[in-house]
């Protein structure tokens, strides 16, 4: 990519860029340990004999909205009736 002529000299640039380099391996750091911090409460929570797959659903439909949430649930009924998982399905 080329800066626009009269815009910015080669050096803002470079020295722009490193900045914002910078900012984003520091919020890389930062996304990392919070990951971690995830990983742990998950941990907990298994070690208080939750079913952390399930959990972890749950708290995905948590961030839905309600018509996305119902949507999803729907659809997963009919899938599993159709695979014979639910009454109603085929075997």
């Amino acid at each position: 990519m080329t800066a626009k002529k009269g815009h910015n000299s080669r050096g803002q640039i470079t020295g722009a860029m490193r900045k914002l380099a910078d900012r984003i391996d520091r919020l890389d750091e930062e996304v990392a340990a919070l990951r971690g911090d995830i990983s742990e409460v998950y941990a907990e929570a298994k070690g208080q004999g939750i079913d952390v797959r399930a959990f972890k659903k749950v708290i995905k439909a948590r961030r839905m909205d309600r018509a996305e949430y119902q949507e999803q649930q729907a659809i997963e009924q009919l899938y599993s009736e159709m695979l014979g998982l639910e009454p109603g399905g085929e075997n």
